[in-house]
C-alpha cells in the first residue's frame, strides 16, 4: 500500500485514477480548487463518488499557493509520489485568459516540483497534451515529433511544465513520467469537449455546432485506458515522455452519426468557421507505452461511446442542465 498526492482531484481523469488506486488498497490525498473553468456540477458529482471512500482525503485548495505544499508535507509526510493532473485545460478559453493558464499550468507545476525537491518525493507523473505537437504532426504521432511550435497558450504552458520537469530531473534526480494524452472521453467528461457536447445537444434537441467542415479526425481514448496508463507510469523510469492514445480514429462527422444512432435522435447541425487553435487531426503512436509500460488501449470506440451515453441518460436530470460552452 502506498500514499499518493494527486492534484486536480475533481477532474475528469483524476476521479477515475483515484478510484483505481483506492480499489487496489492505496491511499490518495487529493487537491482541487474547484474553479469554474467549466460547469462545477460535474466536479462536485465526481467528488461525491469519492468522498466516502476509505483512504481518500480531499483538500480544497490551489496549487498556485506555495504554502499549501509545506502544509501537506507536515500533515502527510509519507507521500511517495505525485500524480500531477491539475491544469487549466482547453484550447479556446486559453486565448481569452492566457495569464490564468500560465499561472496554473506553469507556476502551479513549479510549486509541485519544488515540493518534490524540498520534501524528497522521488516520483512525479505529469499530465501533458497531444496539442503540444502543433499544426501538422506526422500521423500516427510519435514522441519524437516536433513539439516546439505549440499553437495555443494551453499547449505552450504544458510545454513549459514538461521542460521544468526535465530540469528537476537533471538537477535533483526527480523521476518523471510525462504523459501526452490524446482526446480523452468517457462518463462525466468535460462539457467543453465534443463527446459531452454532442451527447447533450442531440439528446436534448439542441442545435449541434461543428467547427469547420467536420472532417477533422481524432483518435479518441477512453477514460479507463488513460487511468490505467497513468498508474502504470508510477514505476521508476528516469525521465520519459509517453503518448497515451486510442487505437481507433474517427472524423467529427462520423462521431456525430454514431451518437445520433446511439440516442435514436437526429441532430440539428450548424457548421461554423473553424477556430485557428484547432488542429486538423490527432492520432497517437503508442509503441513506447507498449514497450515501457506494457500498456494497450483496450476499450473499443463503440463500447466507450455506449458507456458515456448510458452515464448521460442515467444522470440526465442534472447533466442536461450542464453548460456546454
Amino acid at each position: 500500500m502506498a500514499k499518493y498526492l494527486l492534484t486536480g482531484a475533481a477532474g475528469f481523469i483524476a476521479r477515475r485514477v483515484i478510484e483505481m488506486l483506492l480499489d487496489r488498497g492505496d491511499e490518495v490525498v487529493g487537491i482541487d480548487n474547484l474553479n469554474n473553468s467549466y460547469d462545477t456540477q460535474l466536479k462536485y458529482w465526481r467528488l461525491e463518488q469519492l468522498k466516502n471512500r476509505q483512504g481518500f482525503t480531499f483538500i480544497h485548495d490551489d496549487i498556485t499557493r506555495p504554502e499549501l505544499f509545506s502544509e501537506i508535507a507536515a500533515s502527510h509526510p509519507d507521500i511517495c509520489a505525485v500524480i500531477h493532473l491539475a491544469a487549466r485545460a482547453g484550447v479556446r478559453q486559453a486565448v481569452e485568459i492566457p495569464e490564468v493558464y500560465l499561472q496554473t499550468n506553469a507556476n502551479g507545476t513549479l510549486n509541485v516540483l519544488e515540493y518534490c525537491r524540498k520534501y524528497n518525493v522521488k516520483k512525479i507523473v505529469l499530465a501533458s497534451t497531444s496539442s503540444i505537437y502543433g499544426a501538422n504532426p506526422p500521423l500516427p504521432t510519435t514522441e519524437e515529433a516536433d513539439s516546439s511550435h505549440p499553437l495555443q497558450i494551453y499547449a505552450a504552458s504544458k510545454k513549459a511544465a514538461e521542460a521544468m520537469a526535465y530540469t528537476y530531473h537533471y538537477l535533483f534526480g526527480l523521476d518523471v513520467t510525462v504523459f501526452r494524452f490524446f482526446t480523452v472521453y468517457g462518463p462525466a467528461g468535460r462539457p467543453d469537449m465534443v463527446m459531452f457536447r454532442f451527447t447533450q445537444w442531440i439528446a436534448e434537441g439542441k442545435p449541434v455546432q461543428i467547427t469547420g467542415d467536420g472532417n477533422q479526425m481524432r483518435g479518441f481514448t477512453y477514460l479507463d485506458d488513460i487511468a490505467r496508463g497513468v498508474i502504470a507510469g508510477l514505476k521508476p523510469l528516469g525521465y520519459e515522455i509517453i503518448n497515451l492514445g486510442g487505437h481507433e480514429t474517427i472524423t467529427i462527422n462520423e462521431l456525430l452519426t454514431t451518437i445520433e444512432t446511439r440516442l435514436g435522435n437526429k441532430a440539428i447541425v450548424n457548421y461554423i468557421p473553424r477556430n485557428p487553435a484547432d488542429i486538423e487531426a490527432n492520432w497517437a503512436n503508442v509503441d513506447k507505452a507498449r514497450q515501457m509500460l506494457n500498456w494497450e488501449p483496450q476499450v473499443e470506440l463503440k463500447e466507450g461511446i455506449d458507456a458515456m451515453v448510458n452515464w448521460y441518460i442515467e444522470n440526465r436530470s442534472w447533466a442536461s442542465q450542464v453548460l456546454t460552452p
